[in-house]
């Protein structure tokens, strides 16, 4: 009888390793019977459309949870680098000594484009300003340009507010429009230039300050501020941002915005990648929040 008992113990053991083994498989594949959480860092310009793709998808396989934060396209592509994140955010296009150190880790980052925005260069809806042209905001931030009488304006001092220098959109910016896209050009902006932390910081203060001139992605432009329309040379046309001009290419500060893996996606961070890319459902949260989707 003792006999019987141990060899039936056993055989329960046994039994029960072998279901933990399975669930340890599952898991690791990420099947859809397994709980799986994808991390996803980077992109301030990015996080709100990020995190309401997260909730979307989530609501039809709640078996997938996608963790989102910003800090900024530097921060996700960092995390890429040290392996500690699944997907990376980012406004703009990866650096090549950014790449290299990948590569020193044994990492092959993918870049896919999942969506484009316009980036809009904001004022106060008191400033008479309506239009500048590419060269008038490089030499404003600049700092050739202080007095918004230089241009046109009432007597009254510039406040320059800018992303700061970790994300992705300052540097587009920075390459874009203070450069002029000429590369080797040193072109910086003026050491008096506001670094705000946030998209939203800059929408506040813009809202706020009569003097102020600011840039931000187009899905975060409020009707508390004007937007410039922006030409390309003095005799224009100038050009509002919007999905339409972004399209046709005729507004000037447009680009696209990235997600990143370090190698090539499988499993369930591809799955959802696809999803992000090609649905409908994905890119029509892009339409809602101001951005222009990369499938129509």
């Amino acid at each position: 009888m003792r006999y019987i008992f141990r060899f039936g113990l056993f055989l329960l053991l046994a039994l029960c390793l072998t279901n933990c083994k399975e669930k340890n498989r599952q898991d690791s594949t990420g099947s859809a019977n397994s709980s799986t959480t994808i991390t996803n860092i980077g992109s301030d310009t990015m996080v709100n459309l990020a995190l309401a793709w997260a909730e979307a998808y989530q609501s039809v396989h709640p078996e997938i949870s996608v963790s989102v934060t910003g800090g900024g396209s530097g921060t996700g592509i960092a995390a890429l680098v040290n392996g500690t994140v699944d997907i990376a955010n980012a406004s703009r296009t990866i650096k090549p000594e950014e790449l290299a150190d990948a590569k020193k880790h044994n990492l092959g980052p993918q870049e896919f484009v999942v969506a484009k925005d316009a980036i809009a260069v904001v004022v106060h809806p008191s400033n008479p300003i309506n239009q500048l042209t590419l060269q008038q905001i490089s030499d404003l931030y600049s700092g050739k340009i202080n007095n918004w009488s230089e241009l046109g304006g009432e007597d009254r001092p510039i406040v320059r507010l800018s992303r700061e220098t970790n994300s992705g959109t300052h540097v587009y910016f920075l390459e874009t429009v203070l450069r002029l896209g000429m590369k080797g050009d040193k072109t910086l902006f003026s050491p008096g230039t506001l670094l705000m932390q946030s998209s939203e910081g800059i929408i506040v203060e813009v809202s706020q300050n009569p003097n102020a001139i600011g840039y931000d992605g187009l899905g975060y432009v409020t009707q508390d501020m004007k937007v410039l329309a922006v030409g390309k040379i003095a005799e224009g046309p100038f050009v509002l941002p919007s999905v339409a001009t972004v399209n046709d290419g005729t507004y000037p500060i447009a680009r696209d915005l990235y997600m990143y893996t370090p190698n090539e996606p499988a499993g369930a961070v591809k799955i959802y990648l696809d999803w992000v890319r090609f649905s409908t459902e994905a890119q029509s949260i892009v339409a809602q929040l101001g951005f222009v989707p990369v499938k129509p």
